[in-house]
């Protein structure tokens, strides 16, 4: 099993900055990619990053994915934050597919941290 534990969600306004954290434990070597989702009020969980280089339209260009192999931990800097990103962010971990957008492709998630976005 592997474990997933975010931090680094908050309160900031819009057109701050956040960085999140997710550090996996457990059989850390069964992963072969990582993602993050995100999911609002009322809303589906949606796609966010994944893999190095995979963002959702909403987000390229503000936000970046980076991944320290070493300490088994993914990153997402989001800057020029919105009222529209406030949502429950969650870590995900592939066994089997780098850089997917589906849900289904991922087969361990955190319990997410939120993060708000003020006008």
């Amino acid at each position: 099993q592997v474990q997933l534990v975010e931090s680094g969600g908050g309160l900031v306004q819009a057109g701050g900055s956040l960085r999140l954290s997710c550090t996996a434990s457990g059989r850390t070597f069964s992963i072969l990619s990582m993602g993050w989702f995100r999911q609002a009020p009322g809303k589906e969980r949606e796609f966010v990053a994944a893999g190095s280089t995979y963002y959702a339209d909403s987000v390229k260009g503000r936000f970046t994915i980076s991944r320290d192999n070493a300490k088994n931990t993914v990153y997402l800097q989001m800057n020029s934050l919105k009222p529209e990103d406030t949502a429950v962010y969650y870590c995900a971990a592939s066994k089997d597919v780098i850089g997917s957008r589906y849900r289904s492709s991922y087969d361990y998630w955190g319990q997410g941290t939120q993060v708000t976005v003020s006008s």
